[in-house]
């Protein structure tokens, strides 16, 4: 991460109590940080989800029609793609 900056936040009594009970209080700006990291990063993700919805059409991919042309086309995938290479016996 770059430079830190101060800022000051206010946050419900008892949220704070939990973080400090989990975390300690000299560990609050770090796990801060990583919510608002994983926060920002789902909304990316919630971004790039709706600017993409839709943009593949059923006649494009017609192997992709139903739900189960989807299980067996995924399960093709896996079986083809990712399997293990076959080991050598010694």
């Amino acid at each position: 991460m770059s430079s830190l900056v101060r800022t000051h936040i206010a946050l419900p009594r008892e949220l704070l109590d939990e973080l400090d009970a989990r975390v300690g209080p000299r560990k609050r700006s770090e796990a801060i940080a990583e919510i608002v990291e994983e926060y920002l990063r789902r909304q990316r993700v919630a971004e790039a989800i709706r600017e993409f919805a839709g943009s593949i059409s059923a006649e494009d991919h017609p192997e992709w029609a139903t739900d189960e042309d989807v299980a067996n086309w995924v399960h093709s995938l896996r079986r083809n793609e990712w399997s293990r290479p076959e080991q050598d016996e010694p």
